[in-house]
């Protein structure tokens, strides 16, 4: 049990800073677009208490504690978004979906990087900081790729609207309300097929190619 606790107090952290980047980066791309929504309720920082989610954090722990370690599930606040501010909704909700993955692939780049350079360079940094930074890649790798299902409100869901005729899209959005439940369904299922993993180990490798 002291091993598990240990083993979330390294990845909780991890996991709500990776989640941080992404939510704030949805919001950057909003504003870029012009929707001043999430900077105007400060929602553009990166202090994870402003994107904490209480029921979404205990989630976290309660799923990753009662399954040993072998499933984590919780969410962050998510950005506010007012799409009515975007030239085409539909385009802008694109490039707002696709910039939360972006956020989880630049970090999980920088990490791999990181693990390169350690093991190309051997340094006694200890194997706690080891582990935080493969946990950084890790779940950064699994954010981006799950968060890419076309499956509302995930963010591929935004990218595939793109390229539905605005009726199709305006019932499409509408799915949203459903999500938490698909999101939970769609988890499962990947998680007790093995799904995710054959899904992650080839990006693993293209980062980490001794993996």
């Amino acid at each position: 049990m002291n091993e598990l606790l240990l083993q979330l107090a390294v990845t909780a952290p991890v996991l709500l800073f990776s989640m941080t980047c992404h939510e704030v980066s949805h919001g950057y791309m909003a504003y870029r677009l012009g929707d001043p929504t999430a900077k105007n309720l400060k929602r553009l920082s990166l202090n994870p208490l402003q994107h904490l989610d209480r029921l979404g954090t205990l989630m976290l722990a309660v799923t990753f504690l009662f399954s040993n370690g072998a499933m984590l599930f919780g969410w962050a606040k998510p950005v506010p978004v007012n799409p009515g501010y975007f030239k085409s909704q539909q385009y802008g909700m694109m490039w707002v979906g696709m910039a939360g993955p972006a956020a989880n692939l630049v970090l999980a780049a920088l990490a791999a990087l990181v693990l390169h350079i350690l093991y190309l360079y051997p340094a006694d940094v200890g194997e706690l900081l080891i582990n935080s930074i493969f946990r950084i890649f890790q779940l950064n790798v699994i954010l981006m790729v799950f968060n890419l299902i076309p499956v509302p409100p995930l963010d591929g869901s935004r990218i595939a609207g793109a390229l539905m005729p605005p009726k199709t899209y305006a019932k499409w959005v509408q799915l949203d309300r459903y999500g938490m439940l698909f999101v939970l369904v769609l988890l499962m299922v990947l998680i007790n097929t093995g799904g995710l993993s054959v899904i992650l180990r080839p990006i693993y490798r293209v980062f980490l190619p001794g993996f």
